[in-house]
């Protein structure tokens, strides 16, 4: 825990004391000054000054979270998984706590203003025999037995020295805050991590990466492919040799390690200039015993060498371009010196453009470099005075400006008047484009174009966010109808463009619908409501009582009272504006009496006649419920179907002869009114 029993009573003492400590200004000890650290070795933390820092935004515990005493760690995921660790004191009265952060994408300070970057929290600390010491050399951190991501002080709500261990993700950035609340301690405590999934050891071998001399020979700048230990580089430089071996390195720095624990490059110091001419600097073990190592303590393999040209005091040509992308309106120079940024004119006046082919006229309006804080530049970006928008050759041609000069390199040589490059633009490209549709009965095709004007060789299309295709003049072929949506992207390897969305309706849909009555009884009439969907031309009606028509919305039909039930199919035959065609059928039921009546007697003996007892031409009522009671009370048949008949059975057992008393419970459906009826029926043999 960060502030136990005891100090309660020593507050004021505590308030004291810190308004007198230092800030936390030493590396390490904030944030943005964090030590970096991998996950294949254990790192030894000695604490040797106390300091009073911000407190950490938090609303996990109740207590206050400060910085105070602190030391913060950095590394970044290589691969995804849990993280465990462990802190060890190596006093045996040390009391730890710590912070797990995710800074990706925040500076580092944000941990005392965002309060989201919590990844883990642990300020529990131990306490024994309710002395409020800390247990002796207690460790803490994330392990596989351990529980939660947050334990605040005191021994409430199961808090605990071990959190169960985070998932950490690869690419994400970490900060660990580790914090000493045992005052005067300097023996400090030991930080490895171990038994979680996840990697925090960059993959990435130790190597140099490239080299560069400075104008007059004396110095090497030595470019590393990743980040390295300062404290690895010995000030001497007997890390480096230089082959052909006329000038022995006597000095060796390495960039910002006055504020950083780590490096990407140094710089190397001759006792002698080199002459003009290629070399080669090669790295062995040191006096310290090892080359240069990285922040997981793997060295650059020893022997391992990289090209160095020292170049003759000449002017810097411009070496090159940069690739142009789509309508330019500036044009970057590439250079093999760093150029002076005081010798840029700013409205560009060092250069002139000439059109070798081209229909754009186009004039240099200013010019700038990527200025270091020594006031040079690799680069210098011309601006254009319009974005060069069609195909053409041009040339950029080196100048007097109205500074007086032309461009000095870092080396004080000025580039010659004349120096030119050539470049070449492409026009823009429209992805506009057209199509035409044929249409069909059961399925529409239609064909899409586009003109590939401008060289364009790159066609992206997309259909209905459905399906694509690369052709320049593709065919989709449609099962169904209504709207499609199309677009295009269009390009020419430099110049690219999206169309509109475009929108197609399909409307030559067709379908034949309609709706009628289902059950027609004597002296009733059916009404037709025509429903079809499409351009429809025409309609042709068969009615199923001899009778057919031609009209959209045909007049009510009669039936022809049969002596038994019987169904018709009435259908509908629709012809659309596209010659297309479609049929739909009906059934309609033609009872030879609608009249509900239940049979005073049947004779269940399969013979076909009389066999069953329910309610007769029960066609137009819902809500139906017919039941039969046998003379004793019993309940010998039920249903709300009027179509499932008794058959005479009960039990399994033929029933017995006699009278039965039926209940016959319906709505009519033309009044909606409830009917019940009552009555009763002999079963014979």
């Amino acid at each position: 825990m960060i502030k136990k029993i005891f100090i309660f009573f020593s507050c004021f003492f505590c308030f004291a004391s810190y308004s007198y400590a230092q800030a936390c200004t030493l590396s390490g000890m904030t944030p943005d000054k964090a030590i970096p650290v991998c996950g294949t070795s254990v790192f030894h933390q000695a604490l040797v000054t106390t300091c009073t820092g911000p407190n950490i935004a938090q609303t996990d515990c109740a207590e206050t979270v400060t910085s105070d005493q602190s030391f913060w760690y950095k590394f970044t995921c290589f691969q995804s998984g849990t993280l465990g660790f462990l802190i060890s004191g190596i006093s045996n009265t040390d009391d730890y706590d710590w912070e797990l952060f995710d800074i990706t994408g925040h500076n580092p300070l944000d941990v005392f203003s965002n309060a989201s970057l919590r990844v883990s929290l642990n300020i529990y600390g131990t306490s024994g025999s309710g002395s409020g010491a800390p247990f002796p050399n207690s460790p803490t951190g994330c392990r596989p037995s351990g529980v939660g991501d947050v334990h605040c002080a005191g021994d409430a709500s199961s808090n605990s020295p071990f959190n169960r261990m985070p998932a950490i993700i690869i690419g994400h950035d970490y900060l660990l805050m580790v914090t000493n609340w045992t005052s005067g301690s300097t023996l400090g405590y030991d930080l490895s991590f171990i038994g979680g999934t996840a990697n925090i050891t960059d993959p990435k071998e130790p190597h140099m990466e490239s080299s560069r001399a400075s104008c007059d020979g004396t110095q090497a700048t030595v470019k590393l492919n990743k980040r390295m230990k300062c404290n690895s580089l010995t000030a001497s430089g007997s890390e480096f040799t230089i082959t052909p071996a006329l000038a022995n390195v006597i000095a060796a720095t390495g960039f910002d390690c006055s504020n950083n624990f780590d490096m990407d490059s140094l710089i190397l110091t001759l006792d002698t200039p080199l002459p003009p001419g290629n070399y080669t600097i090669n790295i062995q073990n040191a006096t310290d015993g090892n080359t240069i190592r990285d922040n997981c303590d793997r060295d650059i393999p020893v022997n391992e060498s990289i090209p160095m040209i020292v170049y003759p005091l000449i002017p810097t040509p411009m070496d090159s371009i940069s690739k142009l992308g789509c309508a330019p309106d500036e044009i970057q120079l590439d250079f093999r010196k760093n150029i002076k940024c005081s010798s840029i004119a700013a409205n560009g006046s060092d250069f002139i453009i000439i059109a070798l082919a081209g229909t754009t006229a186009v004039n240099v309006i200013g010019a700038s470099g990527n200025c270091n804080a020594n006031g040079l530049s690799p680069i210098i970006k011309v601006k254009l005075s319009t974005p060069i928008k069609t195909k053409g050759s041009y040339q950029i041609r080196l100048v007097t400006g109205n500074d007086g000069n032309t461009i000095i390199d870092e080396c004080a040589q000025e580039t010659p008047v004349g120096a030119t490059l050539n470049f070449n633009t492409k026009d823009t490209v429209n992805a506009n484009f057209n199509y035409v549709i044929k249409y069909g009965c059961q399925r529409d095709t239609i064909n899409y174009l586009h003109d590939g004007r401008n060289e364009v060789n790159i066609w992206k299309w997309n259909f209905d966010k459905i399906r694509s295709s690369s052709q320049q003049n593709p065919t989709q072929l449609y099962g169904s109808f209504g709207l499609k949506k199309t677009y295009l992207i269009v390009s020419n390897g430099i110049c690219s463009d999206t169309s509109d969305t475009v929108s197609i309706l399909l409307n030559n849909e067709i379908k034949a619908v309609f709706e009628t009555n289902t059950i027609v009884c004597p002296n009733e009439t059916a009404i037709f409501k025509n429903k079809s969907i499409g351009n429809i031309i025409s309609w042709t009606w068969n009615f199923g009582n001899s009778i057919t028509s031609t009209l959209q919305t045909p007049f009510p039909q009669s039936y022809t009272t049969p002596r038994v039930p019987i169904d018709v199919f009435p259908s509908l035959i629709v012809q659309n504006n596209f010659g297309c065609f479609d049929t739909a059928t009906q059934k309609i039921v033609l009872p030879n009496s609608c009249y509900i009546a239940v049979p005073n007697a049947f004779t269940p003996n399969r013979d076909g006649l009389n066999d069953y007892l329910y309610p007769l031409n029960a066609y137009k009522v819902t809500d139906l419920l017919f039941r039969i009671y046998n003379r004793g009370g019993q309940l010998v048949f039920e249903t709300q179907d009027w179509t499932k008949r008794w058959d005479g059975r009960f039990k399994g057992q033929g029933a017995d002869i006699g009278t039965y008393v039926w209940i016959l419970v319906y709505t009519d459906i033309g009044t909606r009114k409830k009917v019940q009826l009552k009555g009763s029926s002999i079963l014979l043999k």
